[in-house]
């Protein structure tokens, strides 16, 4: 994962009001909003506990800004500082808030191209709507980064060898985050057995699963990973994933016959996750991604 600090942005914070009562945050690049809405807007998924405060996330918002995009990013619901109203959260295939803000986005007169990229969690979010979604979404073209394709084995890469250190790292903050919002009298699930959770799996099935509807873990997988939604893509989509990554084995790489005509994939042998340095040194290091994603977002305009 890039931990490179890149320069300042300034950041303007909207609230998102949402269908079932809830909210979440929005923040746009402050500097790019006095760009016509006629010019390309690039909107942005974080990964797992992440938000606009993300490295990647300022990365990719400064790439954008030297194109003369206006971007901004969509937080999950409780991500960040913002503190959603309802007795929930976010998962990994909650597809229906991406769906919401990208009509509002139209309803307000931004009618020029709308291109996503989603970053780990976010791009399986991101590949579960556009395979959802088919032609019928105002996105013009969009790139998943890091995305676990296969919740099933990316939570058993997860246990193994030096993926489990990242793991415990994951785990700590999730924890943190659940008893930010809940105790052990307000949650809607076994306390003890989340805050005993060992693993990405004991977790989901203990908290994910029931706090958003799900009968267990394996519902939870089965019906969220985005990997079976890629063979309905119909927008220009790019897939990045590297072999390396700890949430990655072979067998979640998806075979042709698992891709629609729209879907580009590229396997590196080295790039963490979300990492993808080509260069620099160990103290000024150089990223691929932000070059690679907005190249292909604008050759899909």
């Amino acid at each position: 994962m890039p931990w490179a600090w890149p320069r300042r942005l300034s950041l303007r914070r909207e609230s998102l009001e949402l269908p079932d009562g809830d909210a979440t945050a929005v923040d746009w690049l402050s500097d790019a909003e006095a760009l016509a809405k006629s010019t390309p807007l690039l909107v942005i998924l974080h990964g797992l506990e992440g938000s606009a405060d993300s490295s990647y996330a300022k990365m990719l918002m400064h790439a954008a800004r030297e194109q003369q995009w206006r971007s901004c990013v969509l937080h999950f619901r409780d991500c960040g500082d913002y503190r959603n109203r309802l007795p929930r959260r976010y998962h990994a295939g909650e597809t229906s808030d991406i769906r919401y803000f990208l009509g509002v986005l139209r309803e307000q007169g931004h009618d020029g191209p709308i291109v996503a990229v989603g970053f780990s969690l976010g791009g399986n979010v991101l590949l579960k709507y556009l395979g959802e979604s088919g032609h019928d979404t105002p996105l013009t073209a969009a790139c998943g980064v890091s995305v676990p394709l296969k919740l099933h084995e990316c939570s058993i890469a997860l246990n193994t060898g030096f993926s489990k250190v990242y793991q415990h790292y994951l785990l700590k903050r999730m924890k943190n985050s659940v008893a930010r919002k809940f105790d052990q009298h307000t949650a809607a699930f076994d306390w003890n057995r989340a805050m005993n959770a060992r693993t990405f799996a004991e977790f989901d099935d203990a908290v994910t699963a029931p706090l958003h509807g799900f009968a267990n873990k394996n519902d939870y997988y089965d019906r969220c990973s985005s990997g079976k939604f890629l063979k309905d893509i119909e927008k220009p989509t790019l897939i990045i994933n590297s072999l390396d990554d700890p949430f990655m084995t072979p067998g979640v790489i998806p075979h042709a016959g698992q891709l629609s005509k729209m879907v580009t994939i590229e396997i590196s042998d080295a790039g963490g996750h979300v990492g993808f340095i080509d260069g620099g040194t160990p103290w000024r290091p150089t990223y691929y991604l932000p070059r690679r994603l907005l190249s292909f977002l604008k050759a899909s305009m």
